[in-house]
Parts: structure tokens; sequence; C-alpha cells
């Protein structure tokens, strides 16, 4: 298993990290027409049929002999159930923001993590910003500053997803397989108590995978949202710095800011108002200078 990941910037990592930011900024769209569903029902069948996806892309790849080595290796399955772990906390607040229309909260999770993210770069990588991206992760910081004060909840919606991803990403970069196998490794190891859940929740009548055909397609569909961009996003944390993943991070929830105020009808307060065009204004500066540093290499 030799699939390492690289400490730098380069341009095929930039194009796979925004791809998969952009899918998950739209993915409250599809959540919402599951909000009805229990999150935890929701998070289950995400894993189960993200199994299907995940292995038939390494089937078509030719690459199953990492996964078996993988399997064999007692190391990478203890560091697999924890990245497995963390993601399904993450994947079960999220799930429970948007049913609960709260689902700025979570955006303000994802607005949080990327300084979360920075942090753990330069404390456990040693990674360094430019002064430029110096100056970008101060307007952010200053920006999640001002979100945070004037949060109208108790903020345990944005501290929990900032906590599960921002160590998810840290030890997905440290994962000693490649992106596509450590995948679908993580959602064998969460099927171990997702499949006899779902059958329990089948035979006590509590399910709602079989109670219409539109619960059955959306909650089968769940492995197609959530493999997909996953999948391209560990491609990307293989290929760029955890400083600049974490930076790239805002444009998802941008997005799904946007979409909580214009589609979901969640209001607006001052804070946001303030803080949303300073998080474009490090993003925009953070990426500029990302790509001077590729363009210098």
């Amino acid at each position: 298993m030799t699939n390492t990941a690289t400490n730098k910037d380069t341009p095929e990592g930039l194009a796979f990290a925004v791809s998969a930011y952009l899918m998950w900024g739209f993915l409250p769209l599809y959540l919402q027409l599951i909000s009805h569903i229990p999150a935890v029902e929701v998070v289950a069948h995400r894993v189960i049929w993200s199994v299907p996806v995940a292995g038939l892309l390494l089937v078509l790849l030719k690459r199953t002999d990492a996964l078996r080595e993988a399997l064999r290796s007692p190391k990478t399955l203890a560091l697999a159930a924890l990245t497995a772990g963390l993601i399904s906390v993450n994947w079960a607040i999220y799930v429970y923001a948007i049913a609960t229309d709260q689902t700025a909260d979570a955006a303000l999770g994802y607005y949080i993590n990327p300084l979360f993210s920075v942090l753990l770069g330069a404390i456990l990588l040693r990674e360094r910003p430019t002064r430029a991206q110096m100056v970008a992760i101060a307007l952010a910081g200053l920006a999640v500053v001002i979100l945070f004060i004037t949060a109208s909840r108790p903020p345990w919606i944005p501290l929990g997803l900032m906590i599960s991803w921002g160590f998810y990403a840290y030890f997905k970069k440290s994962l000693p397989i490649g992106p596509n196998q450590g995948f679908l490794l993580e959602v064998l190891i969460l099927s171990i108590p997702a499949v006899p859940y779902v059958l329990f929740l089948s035979a006590t009548g509590q399910g709602h995978l079989t109670d219409s055909v539109g619960n059955f397609w959306l909650l089968l569909g769940c492995g197609v949202v959530t493999a997909v961009p996953l999948i391209v996003y560990a491609n990307g944390a293989k290929l760029l710095r955890l400083s600049t993943m974490a930076i790239l991070q805002y444009i998802a929830p941008s997005m799904i800011f946007i979409i909580a105020i214009f589609l979901f009808g969640e209001t607006i307060d001052t804070g946001r108002m303030i803080a949303f065009p300073l998080i474009w204004m490090a993003l925009i500066i953070y990426t500029t200078s990302m790509i001077r540093e590729m363009r210098k290499g």
C-alpha cells in the first residue's frame, strides 16, 4: 500500500477539492427531501448504499488488492475505524441540523472548521502559511468570531461538526491506503452496525425504506450523494496541504448558507451579513496566493 499523501498543492488536488465542495454545497437540497426520516436511519442508509458504489469503483479501477492488504493490517483497520466513527458522527449531526431547520448553524460549523484544520496543520504537520494566506486566515477568523458571537442558539451543532470533520480530515490524510480504498474500508466497517440496525427497523415496522416508492429511491440514492463527493474529496486531500483543503472548504458552507436563507427561509442577522463577505474575501486571497505558489513550483 504505497499511496502516500503529498504535503504540497497540486492542480489535480485543487480540481478534486473544488468539485467535492460544490457537490456538498448542494447536498442540503437532497437531505431536505428526507428530513421526515430520523437522522440515525438516514446515516445507516448512507453507509449501506455507499458500499456498492465505492465497491464498483474499485473493481472498475482494478484496485481491490490494496483493500485486501488493508483488511489484513490491524493498524490500518484501527485507523479506518477511527475515521469511520468520526465521519458517522459528522453525518448524523449534519442530517439532524437539516431536518430541524438549523441549516444555517450547519453552515456555521463548516465555516469554523477550516480554521480548526489550519490549527491542526500548523501544530501537527508543521505547515506554515504565507503572509497573504495569514491575512486570509485572519479575515476568516474575524468572520467566524462575528458569526459565533451573534449565534441565536447554543453552538453544539457547529462545534460538533467542526471537531468531527476536522479530525476526520487529519486522520484521513494519514490513512496508509488510497482514498478510494479507504472510503470503502470505512463504510464496510460502519456496515457492521448499520445493516443490523436497518433490519431491526424493518422487522419492527419502524423503517422507512419500504413504506413508499419515494422513500425507497431517496434512501437508495443516499449511497450516490454520499460516496461520490467523499471519494472525490479524499483524492483531493491526498494532493493538497491540509490548510489549503481547509480554506477551500468555505465554498460548501457559503452555498449551504445561501440555500438556508433563500430556499429554506431561515432568517439572516446582522452578524451573518457582515461575516459572509469577509469569508469570501478570505477565500479569494488564500486561493490567489495558493495558485501563485503552485505556478512557482
